[in-house]
């Protein structure tokens, strides 16, 4: 591997970074810090929502799931077939049970149907002193189904959100609860205002149903915050409130301020609808595991940049290494940002002929061939690798007779008010360069400007393919006695 040559050039010794043990902890209560998070809610028979839905989130951020139901469904991908309210006093024994032995560092709610059932709740949690609560207010399923009764709306108003560290409504829901239309961003801000003044700490009115980007609104104190993110196409994840919240009253529960909380879940829930799982033959469910097979492709991008780079520094490449230095890149199939594509930390650089990387490869290493490869994944999802090589006129040419379709842009016809933004330039260069070449390449070159080296970028589906056609590149120039 890249320690092995590392090693073996600067001395011959074996080389592995540490491995240091820190041991089992002795006992769960003595070392562990594991977050306690109840959920309040329904149960989901297809787990895709409610109890289901709220633990599976917990679990997946590191904290243990407690629960509580409210109801008993009989419901599946395509709607909800019966409900079965769960007696008011039997609510209270479940929390009353939870919360005296286990304790709970956050709690939220979900659905509670009758007016009842909230008071109870509220009741319960206001005896026990329970600070850290996410109100999620579920007033309808993702199917049309109504869940709570006009008299529970107003006891959740009364009641429940007086206890509230945040309540999390959807647009709908916070034109129930504020009792005016809620469509825009300003009217975002009025209805938390108004809803503010229910009681609750804080209030984050949730933009998934605002036209173009869903912008949700954290109202706190007197200010509003607000919450950009991408909007993921499906049709309608089932879940996605049920996962905010969850992931919500666990950050909540670990200690962390609400804004940045909010944050996290919202990038949490952003993942999980992204890897939403259509299990049956109505919509797709939200995945909360979806960050574990993220670790999983993580390891495999690692992977396979660590072999190929291990192939790279195998060839005499020292003579395609520009100036500012190479780089080999390799992004998540889904990335969006710089920090989901891995490079090699520190550059690659020259040794005699040889090509030398100093560090192993890592996620967020190299803005430079992130935004080649982010740039190239937006006009063609499956050109999620790229390396920089010196430019020539020669290497232009070989590459042009090797079969591979090269495209070209001018940094001259670069619009002012994208040169001016620090590290556009290649961003736009590099879609400018797909968009003539139909949404796909296998090289990408400028010829540079004052100030800026003319570069070559090798593109691919993977690194192992940028690799090889970096080889064919050299091979072709040696054998035209261009080397």
């Amino acid at each position: 591997m890249v320690g092995d040559r590392l090693a073996a050039l600067v001395g011959g010794r074996s080389y592995r970074p540490p491995t240091i043990f820190l041991g089992f902890p002795k006992t769960l209560k003595e070392d562990s810090m594991t977050v306690r998070v109840l959920s309040i809610a329904g149960l989901d028979t297809g787990n895709g929502a409610g109890l289901g839905a709220d633990l599976k989130t917990i679990t997946a951020l590191g904290g243990w799931g407690l629960s509580a139901a409210t109801a008993l469904t009989a419901q599946n991908t395509q709607g909800i077939k019966d409900i079965h309210p769960v007696p008011p006093s039997f609510i209270r024994r479940q929390i009353d049970a939870v919360l005296s032995d286990i304790g709970a560092d956050a709690v939220k709610t979900g659905m509670l149907a009758t007016a009842e059932q909230v008071r109870e709740t509220a009741q319960c949690l206001n005896d026990h002193n329970v600070r850290n609560l996410v109100v999620d207010p579920v007033f309808r399923s993702t199917s049309g189904t109504h869940l709570s009764a006009p008299e529970a709306v107003q006891a959740l108003r009364s009641d429940l959100l007086p206890l509230a560290r945040m309540v999390t409504p959807n647009l709908a829901e916070a034109a129930i609860l504020a009792g005016r239309p809620v469509r825009n961003l300003e009217e975002m801000e009025t209805a938390a205002r108004i809803i503010r003044d229910l009681g609750p700490d804080e209030v984050l009115i949730k933009g998934g149903h605002l036209a173009g980007r869903p912008v949700d609104l954290l109202f706190k104190g007197t200010r509003s915050h607000l919450l950009d993110g991408p909007r993921i196409e499906t049709e309608g994840a089932h879940g996605t409130g049920c996962v905010f919240s969850a992931a919500l009253a666990t950050f909540l529960g670990q200690g962390m301020e609400s804004y940045p909380a909010a944050v996290r879940a919202k990038d949490f829930t952003t993942g999980a609808i992204s890897r939403a799982v259509r299990l049956g033959a109505g919509g797709p469910s939200a995945d909360p595991f979806a960050h574990a097979a993220l670790f999983t492709e993580r390891e495999s991008v690692l992977e396979a940049l660590r072999t190929a780079l291990d192939r790279l520094l195998s060839q005499p490449l020292a003579h395609l290494v520009p100036e500012i230095r190479s780089n080999l890149g390799f992004a998540l199939p889904q990335a969006s940002r710089t920090e989901d594509v891995a490079a090699v930390q520190g550059r690659i650089t020259t040794l005699g002929r040889r090509l030398l990387a100093l560090s192993e490869p890592a996620f967020g290493a190299s803005r430079h061939v992130a935004r080649v490869i982010l740039a190239a994944m937006s006009a063609n999802p499956c050109l999620r690798s790229a390396m920089n090589i010196r430019y020539s006129p020669e290497i232009v040419q070989v590459c042009q007779a090797l079969g591979f379709q090269t495209v070209c842009f001018e940094r001259s016809a670069e619009p002012e008010a994208v040169k001016a933004r620090e590290g556009s330039t290649l961003t736009w260069g590099t879609r400018r360069a797909l968009e003539g070449g139909q949404g796909t390449a296998d090289v990408v070159y400028d010829l540079g400007e004052v100030g800026k080296e003319p570069v070559v970028r090798v593109l691919g589906t993977d690194p192992g393919q940028v690799v090889e056609k970096v080889i064919r590149i050299h091979e072709a120039l040696v054998e035209a006695g261009r080397a």
